[in-house]
């Protein structure tokens, strides 16, 4: 095999993070490096797998309670104007069933849609001038730090959506802090609307993380790919698997990349290579899942206070509405 290229813009930020997490026992890289515009798309694929019970779930949920919902994001008064700011946006097929809603109710808001990849907000933003043609949208391309950073300098009444799982995708510790970073610009009328996948059946957790068409796998793998693309890495896919385990102690599903057999993968954009051995794994997601005691215990220790709690008929997933304590 030929040695990799520079490639031509290299992104700092994930140069960095790949010569940190590979230099670690045991190694590690982020499940927000998933998310190019191939992991996005992989990423659609897995919600309408028929293992993959969250999205369907929490699409029933919004669709249920989407009255109540609305109701609880919007001011008192129902004319004052909003922001309806999402993390994570996606192709907003969830978020459509409250944006439908608050549009037919007569809410004056403004939709801020954020999402790493330029191909999804793109994609977004297309579906909802075709679909929803009146609505007032305003599309961030960015991280959750720069959303963060946005949302305290817009004035006015704001709603923060954090739909899905991505709560459970971070450590505990982490996962505190963030919700606390979540709450600190918020003031007292303002609300948060955070998914929670509550634990179950580990088996059936566990195969919504490993399913039988290997689009899981595929998309853990596709991190490589762009490490390979974005960094000038030679990972050989042929010689790494996908590998995920549930622990129902800590409510935490975990996955893995493995290497296969004794190997030296360089990185061209680091000037350094990284020796692994057969079996070793490199750790790229948690996904926690949550009981409704830990739901208020995590909120109140950054700040905040459930408001209202809405689940579906089997208690698989709850989409939570919290308010800052004042």
């Amino acid at each position: 095999m030929s040695a990799p290229s520079l490639p031509a813009v290299a992104s700092p930020d994930l140069a960095r993070h790949v010569a940190q997490g590979l230099s670690r026992t045991p190694k590690t890289l982020s499940s927000m490096y998933f998310y190019d515009d191939a992991g996005s798309q992989l990423f659609q694929q897995i919600m309408a797998l028929p293992e993959y019970y969250p999205t369907r779930t929490e699409f029933s949920l919004l669709t249920t309670h989407q009255a109540a919902i609305t109701q609880a994001l919007r001011p008192a008064a129902t004319e004052e104007p909003f922001f309806l700011l999402e993390l994570g946006a996606g192709d907003g097929l969830k978020t459509k069933i409250l944006l439908r809603h608050l549009l037919e109710t007569g809410a004056n808001f403004t939709y801020v849609p954020v999402d790493i990849s330029a191909a999804a907000i793109d994609g977004l933003v297309a579906s909802l001038q075709d679909e929803l043609p009146t609505l007032q949208v305003e599309p961030q391309v960015s991280d959750y730090a720069a959303a963060l950073v946005l949302m305290a300098a817009r004035p006015g009444r704001k709603a923060v959506l954090f739909l899905g799982s991505n709560i459970g995708n971070f450590l505990p510790a982490d996962r505190r802090e963030f919700l606390r970073q979540l709450a600190e610009p918020l003031s007292a009328n303002d609300r948060l609307l955070v998914g929670f996948d509550l634990q179950k059946d580990p088996r059936q957790i566990r195969a919504a993380y490993d399913d039988s068409q290997g689009v899981t796998a595929a998309f853990n793998l596709n991190l490589l790919t762009r490490l390979n693309r974005e960094l000038g890495a030679d990972f050989d896919l042929d010689h790494w698997q996908h590998y995920t385990d549930y622990d129902p102690l800590s409510g935490a599903i975990r996955s893995y990349l493995v290497s296969t057999r004794d190997q030296q993968v360089q990185v061209a954009a680091l000037q350094q290579s990284f020796a692994f051995q057969a079996w070793e794994v490199i750790h790229t997601e948690n996904s926690y899942k949550f009981t409704r005691h830990l739901i208020e215990q995590t909120a109140a220790e950054a700040g905040l206070e459930v408001q209202q709690f809405f689940t579906d008929a089997d208690n698989y997933f709850a989409d939570v509405v919290l308010a800052p304590v004042v």
